[in-house]
């Protein structure tokens, strides 16, 4: 397989300047989508919906003055933009996509997580006073230093990055996201994989009286997933603790997500609270639930439709009109290698 360069030290948040609250503002304003939008965008935005509140914010962009006007300060007039400029040298590892972000307010607002609710306008609301501190991740299996990680502890295991993602749902619409976090590999390393593992298997919290949804029959709790070791080692799978500048929120998945850019979303399982190596190919929620529907993999594919959607195209949360969908969601230069001598059909 051959490794992506590594990430521009440029390109990593210091530790110090992880929480700013002020410099975050300006990001985030920077940041959220001017176009007109498709009937669904505009509900996402209607007069009065509520953009999820997090405690804390990243540092992303330097102090540009003393103004109180957060557009000014975000965007001085002959200013470069903050958050879409471009790195002082081009990057192809895919760790960052020059694409226009999606709106603070969609990211946070419209998500599926169905230990909270179905539903997807409100999954914000009905999580807003999940506590994610204190948090364990217990990492064990097939692993030689097996262990119960305090998220503390998973923080320090890496300075966090910043990296702009295409994330591509399944039901067809899609955003572009700056999450925060670092590689997996870096969890996974501290273990230390036994040459037997093939697999990792992640799974949510179960807590049905934090995350009410989970007192419905919706899925088979809790949450699974699962990636080959070769994907989860891969440099682009992501331990995701913050996006746009802040700690992860809630209806993300706080306090830590797994990003895997090239599959649908569904694979990014959050909430985790424990990591298997295995030997064996792990069940997953969406397989197990409907196995016609739903494979192992999830590789983002516009030849292989799902029974319900099309995924030749897909609709950009932020955009009006519908753009063709990429295969491997565009990051087929990094991984298509990691598929090669497979059906992708049958292995969907």
């Amino acid at each position: 397989m051959t490794t992506p360069p590594p990430i521009p030290s440029s390109e990593i948040t210091p530790p110090e300047l992880y929480f700013n609250r002020r410099s975050l503002l300006r990001a985030g304003i920077v940041a959220a989508t001017t176009a007109s939008t498709a009937g669904l965008y505009r509900a996402l935005n209607r007069p009065g919906a509520e953009e999820v509140k997090t405690p804390e914010l990243v540092g992303l962009v330097k102090d540009r003055g003393d103004s109180t006007d957060p557009v000014e300060q975000a965007n001085p007039e002959g200013a470069a933009d903050p958050v879409e400029a471009a790195p002082a040298e081009p990057v192809d590892n895919g760790f960052h996509t020059d694409e226009t972000l999606t709106s603070l307010r969609s990211v946070t607002n419209y998500n599926n997580f169905y230990e909270f609710t179905t539903s997807k306008e409100r999954v914000a609301l009905v999580s807003r006073n999940f506590v994610s501190r204190p948090w364990t991740v217990a990492v064990e299996g097939l692993v030689h230093k097996p262990k119960v990680f305090d998220l503390d502890e998973i923080l320090k295991l890496s300075a966090p990055e910043e990296r702009v993602y295409r994330m591509r749902c399944v039901e067809g619409w899609s955003m572009v996201i700056p999450w925060a976090g670092f590689s997996l590999s870096k969890l996974l390393d501290a273990v230390e994989p036994m040459g037997s593992a093939k697999y990792v298997a992640f799974e949510t919290l179960f807590d049905p009286k934090r995350m009410p949804g989970q007192n419905y029959p919706a899925l088979d709790w809790p949450y699974v997933e699962g990636l080959r070791l070769d994907e989860a080692l891969h440099p682009l799978t992501m331990l995701a603790t913050g996006l746009y500048g802040r700690e992860l929120p809630a209806p993300n998945g706080a306090p830590l997500r797994l990003v895997v850019p090239w599959k649908y979303g569904f694979k990014g399982i959050k909430s985790i609270v424990k990591i298997s190596l295995t030997e064996n190919q792990p069940p997953t929620s969406w397989n197990v639930t409907a196995p016609g529907e739903y494979g192992f993999y999830s590789n983002v594919n516009p030849d292989v439709a799902h029974p319900r959607w099309s995924q030749a195209t897909e609709q950009r949360i932020g955009e009006s009109g519908r753009r063709k969908t990429l295969m491997f969601n565009g990051y087929g230069e990094q991984v298509a290698q990691l598929y090669t001598g497979m059906d992708l059909r049958r292995n969907f």
